[in-house]
């Protein structure tokens, strides 16, 4: 994480291992007298928050409508009160062209840097566009990690054709090597440790590893996820220092939402790889229903030994303890709507994520030993989330479902 600023969600999902475990001090530790509440605002298809120093909250949102007619997108940067959610400052809009729900993150050097579409941008605090720089590949890149040693890499979204990897100089806002061509397509976002880049291909899944002048393919170190099995590709990896962690079946119909829109007639799962040995893996079902999707990655919880999976075309979550290369079912949640990148309390053992209803959404805090609901507020809007939650300062945390964004806190139950 040093190479992102100090802060206690500078990134999407907390940072690039994408473990979105809440800090101390961060999150809303709801209590058995206490329930939920929610400040929303409506929002041009906002993908996530970050922050910076104490009361700084940043929101990306984009364009789509325009992609619609094959015209080119934008993005825009928002500084927002973090009680209202008020703009405070906006950016000027961001060139992107096609349209993919980006990234953001606040870097160790204290500037903003964004990844929509083919641009990258580097942003002061104020929001004020300080340099940019068009990605190679005329295709939407889905958002970027930050390596220990502080450069940005990011990669183009596609099923079809190879994925290339990126590698940009926070401070000159160039190139730091040549491209470099992955063995496959990918649509995951990238994960890392260190200065380790970890990709999901759409049938396997690799590292590479920076070695002073490029990243170099780690060519002991990687597992055929699909293999024979008719799967379709992974979506984001979890790296707890030991595993990675990811679903498969992720081409789906998604709209509004993803209930019902699997693609593949097989049920999704979960995939475990070692990463001292890719050798060492597994996979098991997480629903057994067919047409089972995901768009995001399961949640871990190291200290507890529980790993979290979801099946949201299905609507239903499945709980496993992993002990010593074991996963024992230990808890599970049918008529479930959840799809969206969640927050782990790793003090309190809560599991903050959503749960889409015909009335809309609803973020919901879970107990992550039992699966028990511990409290739950409407979001609304009719869209389900997918995308990234963030923690906050007050006991709270910001939820971006696309078209609305929400503050959620905690108040004292008047019942």
């Amino acid at each position: 994480m040093s190479g992102y600023f100090n802060s206690v969600w500078p990134g999407e999902d907390g940072g690039p291992q994408r473990l979105a475990h809440a800090p101390p001090g961060s999150g809303l530790d709801l209590k058995p007298s206490e329930r939920l509440t929610n400040v929303t605002r409506r929002t041009q298809m906002s993908t996530m928050t970050v922050l910076g120093a104490r009361g700084e909250v940043y929101l990306l949102h984009h364009s789509a409508i325009r992609s619609r007619f094959g015209l080119p997108t934008t993005a825009q940067v928002e500084r927002i009160d973090p009680l209202t959610l008020k703009p405070l400052a906006k950016s000027p809009r961001l060139p992107g062209g096609p349209m993919w729900p980006g990234g953001m993150a606040v870097h160790a050097n204290g500037d903003l840097y964004t990844v929509y579409g083919r641009w990258a941008h580097r942003l002061a605090r104020d929001c004020q566009i300080k340099a940019a720089l068009q990605l190679p590949v005329n295709l939407a890149y889905n958002s970027f990690v930050i390596l220990d040693n502080g450069l940005i890499v990011t990669k183009n979204l596609s099923d079809m054709v190879r994925a290339q990897l990126s590698v940009i100089d926070p401070e000159t806002m160039q190139p730091a090597c040549a491209p470099i061509e992955c063995p496959e397509p990918s649509i995951a976002r990238l994960s890392a440790v260190g200065n380790s880049v970890y990709v999901v291909g759409v049938r396997s899944i690799f590292r590479y590893h920076w070695d002073g002048n490029s990243l170099a393919c780690d060519p002991d170190w990687r597992f055929d996820y699909v293999g024979d099995s008719g799967q379709s590709y992974g979506w984001d990896v979890v790296l707890d220092g030991t595993n990675a962690w990811f679903m498969d079946n992720g081409k789906h119909r998604y709209v509004t939402s993803m209930i019902g829109r699997g693609v593949s007639p097989t049920p999704n799962r979960l995939i475990r790889v070692s990463l001292a040995d890719a050798r060492d893996h597994q996979t098991v079902p997480i629903s057994g229903m067919a047409g089972g999707s995901i768009t995001n990655p399961p949640v871990y919880d190291p200290a507890r030994g529980i790993i979290i999976g979801f099946d949201s075309a299905n609507r239903l979550m499945q709980a496993w303890r992993y002990r010593s290369g074991n996963l024992t079912p230990l808890w599970q949640k049918r008529d479930f709507g959840c799809a969206s990148h969640m927050i782990i309390e790793p003090d309190s053992g809560h599991l903050i994520t959503n749960d889409y209803r015909k009335r809309g959404e609803e973020v919901v805090v879970l107990d992550i030993e039992t699966g028990t609901e511990l409290g739950r507020t409407r979001i609304g809007g009719i869209n389900q989330g997918v995308v990234f939650p963030s923690v906050g300062w007050n006991r709270d945390i910001y939820w971006c479902s696309m078209g609305r964004v929400a503050r959620v806190s905690v108040v004292q139950d008047q019942d």
